[in-house]
């Protein structure tokens, strides 16, 4: 029997204190060791937004640790929304 790897995209929006307290850094770092690619960006209202493609179970242990309360700053909470990969993201980057 073989294996299916499903590919997804992870948009999450963290909510909380996790704007210059070293999270994007952060959640680039978990997400480059789960080898999902994407992006995390501080967004105007002060929540990050994080961007993952990868294997799905992938994106949801990122989701796990950023839940997680291990992550610089304070999480409040985390929005989630699941979509099909679109591709085209190399690496991980904080923009």
């Amino acid at each position: 029997m073989s294996e299916e790897v499903t590919h997804i995209r992870l948009t999450a929006w963290v909510h909380g204190r996790v704007q210059g307290v070293g999270f994007r850094w952060w959640t680039r770092s978990r997400a480059l060791e789960l080898g999902l690619a994407g992006s995390a960006a501080n967004l105007a209202d002060g929540r990050v937004e994080v961007i993952a493609e990868g294997d799905r179970d992938h994106c949801e242990r990122l989701l796990a640790v950023l839940r997680s309360g291990e992550s610089p700053g304070s999480v409040d909470h985390v929005v989630e929304r699941w979509s099909p990969a679109k591709g085209g993201l190399r690496g991980f980057v904080e923009r």
